[in-house]
């Protein structure tokens, strides 16, 4: 029997998750203060998420992040995996071979998409994105995860403090939304199919990396050096959060609401509560090429 490309990837990805289980102790977001527990580095200086303010950042003159193969449809189809922790999609190869990368901003050296997932609140109104701006949280963030190149694969990367980039984009309920987006509509609706912990299903539509950006202004940014959200909270991100929101219905947004974890409680509320800044550096670009 010969396996296509992308079932042997996730079949790969799926038997390092099982083993990874069986070795690394378990969390949840009950206590996130009990992190600190079994995974120290959570407790370190430049932990993530942050709040992003407009006045204390620093106005920067970095360029702007270059994208290539963005706009590529993936080869083959897409596996959204409800992990117990948030819904997760492993990204392969596009049509034209390479991966999705960015460039410029903050980052020195290219970096390879690797995965996407979501952070959300609770039904009733409470939001759930991890960063905020001003104090302001929306209502779900995004997070597209790349590494550096030049790490043989991400454990590898997760042991530098350049190994890692995550692009972060905002969404915000409304109940008529304005713009369609027909990518992660698309997503939204796969959901359902994923609502026990550890399930999967296939998104058949072609897809790009792009479709999860939506329109959002990508040369308006804040940016800052910090750290995974989740255990082992690795020190090796270098974040770009993108302030200004998708705007998605009430309808789709909802369907996270039905996610359950491990021990088949409601997956609500999957975010890290805000960190402290320490003396580190955020910086706030505006527009231009």
């Amino acid at each position: 029997m010969v396996l296509r490309k992308p079932l042997l990837l996730f079949l790969q990805l799926l038997a390092a998750r099982q083993i990874a289980d069986q070795s690394a102790p378990q969390w949840d977001y009950r206590d996130t203060n009990r992190w600190i527990a079994d995974y120290p580095t959570c407790g370190g200086s430049q932990q993530s998420p942050i709040n992003l303010d407009h006045y204390t950042s620093i106005g920067s003159l970095k360029p702007a992040l270059k994208f290539r193969n963005y706009a590529q449809p993936f080869a083959g189809r897409l596996t959204l995996v409800n992990n117990g922790h948030t819904a997760d999609i492993v990204l392969p190869e596009t049509i034209r071979g390479p991966r999705p990368t960015i460039t410029g901003g903050l980052l020195d050296g290219v970096y390879e998409a690797q995965s996407v997932h979501f952070h959300w609140g609770a039904p009733g109104g409470a939001r759930g994105s991890e960063h905020t701006v001003n104090g302001y949280r929306y209502d779900v963030e995004i997070h597209i995860v790349h590494k550096n190149m030049k790490y043989g694969n991400a454990q590898e990367a997760m042991q530098h403090p350049d190994g890692l980039a995550v692009l972060a984009v905002m969404i915000n309920i409304v109940d008529i939304p304005q713009t369609y987006y027909p990518g992660l509509n698309i997503v939204f609706n796969s959901l359902p199919r994923v609502r026990a912990a550890n399930t999967n299903t296939t998104i058949i539509n072609q897809l790009s990396l792009n479709h999860f950006l939506g329109d959002v202004d990508t040369r308006n940014f804040f940016a800052y050096r910090g750290s995974l959200t989740t255990p082992p909270c690795s020190e090796a991100v270098t974040w770009h959060v993108f302030p200004r929101p998708l705007l998605i219905s009430r309808e789709m947004i909802q369907r996270f609401f039905e996610l359950r974890q491990t021990n088949g409680a409601p997956l609500w509320n999957n975010y890290r509560p805000l960190q402290t800044l320490n003396r580190r550096q955020v910086y706030r670009r505006k527009g231009g090429i």
